[in-house]
């Protein structure tokens, strides 16, 4: 499945290491002028070789439209675009030709289509996500220009440090983007810092949870049962690379607590509004937002690519050893941070889109 969403749809497409990635935007409304320094903007958060402990392979991740825009307003066509890959080195991995790494796609991509491409993990690197984020970037305008919402995600823990566990509801993009490791917190932010530099001197990885917020989200977006917002934004949170674990709200914390404890109270404020004066639920009841923050976390593992010896089995069977060697990252912070905030910014336009209907963007 290489396309998300059912009406703003995106299409992704290439390999880690062939000549191009690139992505289809169907249904994206006329008349949005695309913000193309924003796209860059997103695209060099993502980009490596810029902190300590992430990858020397640093790709220009030049973005060329090549459909769906007339003089850089949408027309409503197929929105394509494609960024080259510039910096990549197969020979890295010509000896992982016939060996399956530990805890990569290697071993079930071979089971699924009798053929992998090993240069890089092909269409299971993270390179793909590259993609994600000139889309999300665009979706992230329109929902901006036409709702006021606003997407902050930033590193609540890496390894064994990390902010406490109450989300910081008031957080501006601007506290993230300061920090070199998406942790608004300076202090723990250095921890993080030298956890990375001994995990890297270790030849290992590293992982950690990035937190969400999501401000100006009306009540009413989502569907019940089988198209829940909060399914939703669990599918596309989890479809990133190394996403092992998500939660909405106080998500596994609600398992130990009493009702009493965790309903979320209505009150109405001094507007006349419904709103709860709690947010236990994280924004989302039933599937549908209720007004207040959306609020959610998501878990990744290690990087799986590491300096340190490790059994496995060649593709014949046969055991042997491995110690991976190239260009990788030690953690998936924070380049995480902007792909997270994509998915998060696909998932919600796609949903205001279906209330609102596709039509020219006012």
């Amino acid at each position: 499945m290489n396309t998300h969403g059912k009406l703003f749809r995106l299409t992704t497409f290439g390999e880690s290491h062939g000549p191009y990635i690139g992505g289809v935007i169907d249904s994206c409304p006329a008349g949005l002028r695309v913000n193309c320094d924003e796209v860059a903007h997103q695209l060099a958060r993502r980009r490596g070789g810029v902190t300590e402990g992430s990858t020397a392979r640093r790709e220009s991740d030049r973005v060329d439209f090549v459909s769906g825009l007339l003089d850089g307003i949408t027309t409503g066509t197929p929105l394509a675009f494609v960024i080259p890959n510039e910096q990549h080195r197969s020979s890295d991995y010509d000896r992982l030709r016939d060996v399956f790494r530990p805890s990569h796609a290697d071993y079930t991509y071979t089971k699924r289509y009798g053929i992998r491409d090993w240069r890089g993990g092909g269409r299971a690197s993270a390179r793909e996500t590259a993609v994600r984020v000139v889309g999300g970037a665009i979706a992230r305008q329109i929902l901006r220009e036409e709702v006021g919402l606003e997407i902050v995600s930033y590193t609540s823990r890496l390894g064994g440090v990390g902010l406490p566990d109450n989300y910081l509801d008031e957080i501006k993009c601007a506290d993230v983007e300061a920090s070199d490791y998406g942790c608004p917190d300076p202090a723990i932010e250095q921890q993080m810092k030298e956890l990375i530099r001994q995990a890297r001197a270790a030849g290992d990885s590293l992982g950690g949870v990035v937190t969400t917020v999501v401000r100006g989200v009306p009540a009413g977006w989502g569907d019940p049962l089988y198209d829940k917002l909060s399914a939703g934004l669990a599918s596309a949170l989890m479809s990133i690379n190394a996403a092992k674990g998500f939660e909405l709200g106080d998500g596994f914390a609600l398992a130990e607590m009493m009702g009493s404890e965790v309903n979320d109270p209505f009150v109405t404020n001094e507007k006349g509004e419904i709103r709860t004066s709690t947010n236990h639920s994280g924004g989302i009841q039933g599937g549908i937002s209720n007004g207040e923050v959306i609020r959610f976390r998501t878990a990744f593992k290690p990087i799986a690519s590491i300096a340190r010896p490790q059994s496995t089995v060649d593709t014949d069977g046969h055991p042997t050893d491995l110690t991976i060697s190239g260009r990788h990252d030690c953690s998936v912070f924070p380049r995480v941070l902007p792909v997270v905030d994509a998915m998060t910014a696909l998932v919600l336009v796609d949903h205001y889109l279906l209330l609102r209907g596709v039509r020219p963007l006012s």
